[in-house]
């Protein structure tokens, strides 16, 4: 099935001064399923940027589907960039420490997200994840489309159940 994206923009504000435009996160008005930390210029709670599942369906979205280890079959996963959440949050930096609800922790390149296509999936098969089902947020990487992908090294980056990523 082919990559789709959509071009909604939301859960950030494009707010326009001086010498350019910069993203503005808004706060989240629902309960907090995704926390950035670390070196973020877009903090919408302290030093924090927190998403709530409203505002991560309203950035632009990405569809593919592939096979993993985890399943038997390709599924499609749905959700936003990495790159465009890191760039809601402001992110910047060389290591994206992602952190798991069962405290599952794993370092990701800042380039990864840059190079390839990898979603924050927040469907599986048109569908929430539960959490009984790796969710409710699954890092995933484009598997079938970029062979170089189909090792040990990027399977174990693929953190479901993501609750933080710390940037560093």
């Amino acid at each position: 099935m082919p990559r789709r994206r959509d071009v909604l923009r939301g859960g950030v504000a494009l707010a326009l001064g001086g010498a350019g435009a910069a993203w503005a996160l808004e706060p989240p008005s629902g309960g907090i399923v995704l926390t950035i930390s670390g070196q973020v210029r877009n903090p919408n709670d302290g030093a924090h940027a927190q998403f709530d599942m409203p505002m991560l369906e309203r950035l632009p979205q990405t569809s593919f589907s592939t096979h993993t280890p985890w399943y038997s079959q390709a599924r499609q996963f749905t959700g936003p960039l990495l790159r465009d959440v890191l760039r809601a949050a402001g992110a910047h930096g060389s290591v994206l420490r992602a952190r798991a609800l069962n405290d599952y922790r794993v370092d990701i390149p800042f380039e990864d997200p840059q190079r390839y296509d990898i979603i924050i999936a927040r469907l599986l098969d048109g569908a929430p994840m539960p959490v009984r089902d790796r969710g409710p947020l699954f890092v995933v990487y484009p598997f079938d489309a970029v062979p170089e992908l189909r090792n040990a090294v990027y399977y174990s980056r693929s953190a479901w159940q993501l609750r933080t990523i710390e940037v560093k």
